[in-house]
């Protein structure tokens, strides 16, 4: 068995039927916002992972229901989560984020919703004269380095909602600095005005007492 054979084999092996969806969605102040997501068998498994990436202090509320509005996760002012659950009932599910709680904040959230059917339902093409043994070794290999490339693509995403909360930070920090250095020229500017004020007003005082 050549090469791409085997490897074509492995990734019908790995592959699942897998429905996924990623955004950066804007959170303004008082907005309740639900995405839903469908299943299409029963104990299918779902992925609900978010993260605030800037505004406020980095939290907001979140709700997932099933069908029916049962509800599976809750949460207030939650800055991240990342769950795994079972879908026991075919149906939508809705995943709300709600940022009622801030008057005037907007919010950016980073949110991936994954439906996936773990089944392994596909056989890997074996080579005449190869051994069950060998295969299973392979197949176990193989889900060994997927499961090593998702736990390396959730530690980007808490490195990249690290770093876009430490910009933050910093951006609104200096923000404030600016304003600060504002506030204190203007009452510099002030306090010159008043105190050339009060020494023209002895002055003039001082003349019309001589006259």
């Amino acid at each position: 068995m050549r090469l791409p054979t085997l490897v074509a084999g492995l990734m019908a092996l790995m592959a699942t039927n897998v429905a996924a969806t990623a955004l950066t969605y804007k959170l303004t102040a008082n907005e309740k916002a639900c995405f839903y997501a469908t299943t299409k068998n029963e104990n299918e498994k779902i992925a609900f992972y978010f993260a605030v990436q800037s505004g406020g202090s980095f939290d907001v509320d979140y709700l997932v229901e099933g069908p029916g509005g049962k509800v599976i996760l809750e949460g207030d002012k939650e800055r991240q989560g990342d769950f795994v659950f079972t879908a026991q009932q075919v149906g939508d599910y809705s995943f709300c984020f709600n940022n009622e709680m801030s008057t005037f904040a907007e919010k950016f959230v980073d949110f991936e919703i994954a439906v996936e059917n773990e089944s392994r339902t596909a056989q890997l093409p074996s080579k005449q004269g190869s051994s069950p043994e060998q295969t299973s070794v392979l197949e176990e290999s193989i889900y060994k380095i997927s499961g090593q490339l998702s736990t390396i693509s959730r530690n980007q995403k808490y490195f990249r909602t690290r770093e876009n909360r430490n910009f933050s930070t910093v951006a609104s920090t200096e923000k404030r600095i600016v304003n600060f250095s504002m506030i204190q020229i203007a009452l510099i500017v002030c306090m010159g005005a008043l105190q050339v004020f009060v020494v023209r007003f002895f002055f003039q005082g001082a003349r019309k007492g001589y006259v």
